[in-house]
């Protein structure tokens, strides 16, 4: 069967990855003000979102005046 090219509805950026947005949407974090309850330690303990992920996402929490739990 081919790969779902079908895009994740998550809020997040392309530059995470396919796989990360995916899994967090799986997990349930499809909106940054979801992150807020979480911290980078539980994400990465997701299959699919590694460092660079948490980055990314800590860049755009950020910006939105958001930040982990």
């Amino acid at each position: 069967m081919p790969p779902d090219d079908s895009p994740v509805p998550t809020e997040y950026p392309q530059a995470i990855g396919r796989t990360a947005r995916r899994e967090l949407a799986l997990h349930g974090y499809t909106r940054y003000d979801q992150l807020t309850s979480v911290t980078p330690a539980q994400l990465l303990a997701i299959h699919g979102v590694g460092p660079k992920s948490i980055r990314i996402l800590t860049e755009e929490l950020a910006a939105r005046g958001l930040a982990f739990g």
